[in-house]
């Protein structure tokens, strides 16, 4: 620290722990939003749920936000009652929510008064029937329904969260190194996609056993941390404010009207919609990705009694994902150039090592759990680069691009190595990490933009918005992509035999309608001056580097 540094605000360490903070909760909760994902042929056998009653309960996850408008309301609760309440009770209703969830997929549950009201009620819901948009159907398992409940109320609180971290960070870094601590909080907290697949299935499957039941307390005890993490972060936001004399959001008011200097502009809808279409190729992906890969590649298993087999190897494999993401996370912070490139060597070699256990394991939960280790690597230099060179909207067409490359190669390349067991897991490995390194081109371009398009008064009614459009899209194509394999795949009962090419297509149009979005958002930004093509930080404005890079 300096003699200059006068509030938590202007120390680099303070800044970027209260983003720590913020970082590892969502890091948890990314873990629990797909927890399920890499055991779905689990779910299938052990609890009886199809894809569509699959898809169907991971859709709910957003339907109180989306059809209830409850992320509409928790923008308004965070313009009210500030980033530190608002943090603490997200925290609180993601723990509600994923205990429901646990208990229903739980063998406490089988047999009990509960499983045979879910299974005799909620198949039929007046006007969400008649609308097509029910988050039940008759015939849906009774568990699947009531994790479905849970997952709703787990979903309100996530996307809480979400929204009030994007505040936060805004709160902490306006000014100074915006673009890179909302690329570097999306790159931890998506390693939590990595520590799904790999911890998802290992707790599953722990002592020979199967237990689905066990996946999902492991999550519960994550969000456990995570409302410890924001109650951390409360205490320190409190104390800014103290320091700097600003009064909490709360006592500038939320006003209905506002809304509407948000609504009429053409930029803001631009964004929004390119958010639907881009998480929604992303995140209903992620959640069917294991499943899609046990479909398309020869995988064998490693023969019993030997290290391939054990559960230790996950456990060694997780390890050597931490380096691969510290090592590369690390290398975007150094000045000195042998330092740098040492590190990005032991990433680049630790990731080899990485992909090799993999394929050994010929796992497929191992193998797409590569996904955010590039983007790990590469959102610090991508949020880095729009701080200071700008070029946001040009970030964004880029990886509508690769995006629609990624899927149309899973469709369709893929599937022609299904009877080469090393090619087909090089395609596959290829096509994961340049689809994680298209996933994180959105936080370090799209979300700094946001601050640009709206009055400050009420960015977090903003996010909200875009958050609850957004919504849209992650409730209606996990439900779609169960859809669609159920109607191409009639009479297919092992969940392993699958043909995704058609949700593939799916999500690759969704892609190029991305891609048009974002040529016609550099059109507009051009003819208005939003200046997402600017830089973040001007010259004069350039802030004190974070320490770990002035002391490198």
């Amino acid at each position: 620290m300096t003699n200059n540094i006068k509030t938590l605000r202007d120390s680099a360490a303070m800044r970027w722990t209260a983003l720590l903070l913020l970082a590892l909760a969502m890091f948890c909760s990314y873990i629990f939003m797909d927890i399920l994902s890499p055991i779905k042929d689990l779910m299938q056998t052990e609890r009886g749920w199809d894809s569509l009653a699959f898809g169907t309960m991971q859709g709910s996850e957003v339907f109180l936000n989306v059809f209830i408008f409850f992320l509409i309301f928790a923008g308004i609760i965070l313009d009210k009652m500030g980033v530190r309440f608002t943090a603490v009770l997200s925290g609180a209703v993601m723990l509600i929510g994923a205990l429901i969830k646990w208990y229903a997929v739980s063998d406490s549950f089988v047999g009990t008064g509960l499983e045979r009201w879910f299974t005799e009620n909620l198949n039929y819901i007046p006007l969400f029937d008649e609308l097509g948009v029910s988050p039940f159907y008759e015939g849906m398992p009774a568990s699947a329904k009531v994790a479905a409940c849970g997952f709703m109320i787990f979903g309100c609180g996530c996307e809480m969260a979400g929204i009030t971290v994007s505040r936060g960070i805004v709160k902490w870094f306006k000014g100074r190194e915006m673009a890179l601590a909302m690329g570097s909080e999306m790159a931890l907290a998506r390693l939590g996609v990595a520590t799904c697949m790999i911890f998802s299935p290992f707790f599953a499957k722990l002592g020979g056993s199967v237990n689905v039941s066990r996946s999902v307390a492991f999550g519960v005890v994550l969000l456990c941390i995570a409302l410890i993490m924001f109650i951390v972060y409360f205490f320190m936001d409190k104390k800014l404010d103290k320091q700097t004399g600003e009064a909490e959001e709360k006592d500038d008011p939320f006003k209905i009207k506002d809304l509407g200097k948000i609504l009429t502009d053409s930029g803001f809808w631009i964004v929004a919609l390119l958010c639907v279409l881009y998480y929604s190729a992303i995140f209903p992906f992620q959640k069917y990705a294991v499943n899609m890969l046990q479909c398309n590649l020869t995988l064998t298993e490693p023969a019993a009694n030997t290290f391939w087999a054990s559960q230790s190897v996950s456990i060694v494999q997780y390890i050597i994902m931490l380096v691969v993401a510290a090592a590369g996370f690390a290398s975007n912070f150094m000045k000195n150039k042998q330092k740098k490139y040492t590190l990005l060597g032991i990433s680049i070699i630790a990731l080899i090592v990485y992909c090799y256990m993999g394929y050994m394991r010929q796992s497929a939960e191992a193998i797409f759990a590569v996904f955010p280790l590039l983007a790990v690597l590469i959102t610090p230099i991508l949020g880095s680069y729009v701080d200071h060179k700008g070029k946001a909207a040009s970030m964004l067409v880029l990886g509508s691009l690769l995006l629609i490359a990624c899927h149309l190669t899973f469709a369709f390349i893929l599937p022609m190595f299904k009877g080469s067991p090393v090619g087909g897991i090089a395609i596959a490995y290829i096509t994961i990490l340049v689809l994680g390194a298209s996933f994180s081109l959105v936080p370090a371009s799209l979300w700094p933009s946001v601050p640009k398009l709206v009055d400050s008064k009420v960015i977090g009614s903003a996010y909200a918005l875009i958050f609850w459009i957004q919504n849209i899209g992650l409730w209606l194509f996990p439900l779609l992509i169960g859809i669609v394999l159920n109607k191409t795949n009639p009479g297919v009962e092992d969940p392993t035999k699958l043909n995704y090419t058609w949700p593939l297509v799916m999500l690759a149009c969704l892609g190029i309608a991305a891609l048009l979005l974002g040529l016609l958002l550099k059109v507009i930004d051009k003819k208005k001056g939003i200046g997402l093509e600017e830089p973040n930080i001007k010259p004069e404005e350039t802030p004190a580097v974070p320490e770990t890079t002035a002391e490198a």
